[in-house]
């Protein structure tokens, strides 16, 4: 017989849940009162930027981004629209198609970088000491969190590039 959850654990449960909704709308109200588009476009913007060339298949982008995409290619088609980012033909495979960022997605994403980066500071920065932030990341990892690969920048040298 499978074993239930505890109390504790059900009640971390639904303590991560709100709280992952609830900073994450807090954010995203940070980037709308800054005059910025929704954080799924910096997010997006930020795979492509991080990407060897600058682009990706769209399956790979969905993949990649932090926040979850159910239409994705409905977002690559407002970025696209905004002179964000670019549709491109695998030259390989003609079937095959890449979204690749463009010059003015690359200005955006580092220009919405430093209101991403005060709203991160604002609704979790200030509210943890680093040592509790590393506490937290380690807990969350235990939960199959490790997603080093799709966290905002990390290292001064990361943060540099995100900018």
């Amino acid at each position: 017989m499978k074993r239930k959850p505890s109390t504790e654990a059900t009640a971390a449960w639904i303590r991560l849940m709100r709280v992952q909704s609830r900073v994450l709308d807090a954010v995203e109200q940070d980037l709308k009162k800054a005059g910025f588009p929704p954080l799924a476009w910096y997010d997006a913007l930020l795979e492509l930027s991080r990407a060897p060339s600058g682009e990706l298949r769209p399956v790979e982008l969905e993949r990649q981004m932090l926040i979850p995409q159910y239409s994705t290619s409905r977002l690559i088609d407002r970025l696209v629209e905004e002179g964000l980012a670019a549709r491109r033909e695998c030259k390989m495979d003609k079937r095959g198609l890449f979204v690749e960022i463009t010059e003015t997605g690359r200005d955006l994403q580092k220009r919405m970088w430093s209101a991403y980066s005060a709203a991160i500071e604002k609704h979790v920065g200030s509210k943890l000491s680093d040592a509790d932030a590393m506490k937290l990341s380690g807990l969350l990892d235990r939960l199959g969190c490790s997603c080093e690969q799709a966290v905002a920048p990390t290292t001064s040298r990361d943060a540099a590039s995100a900018r």
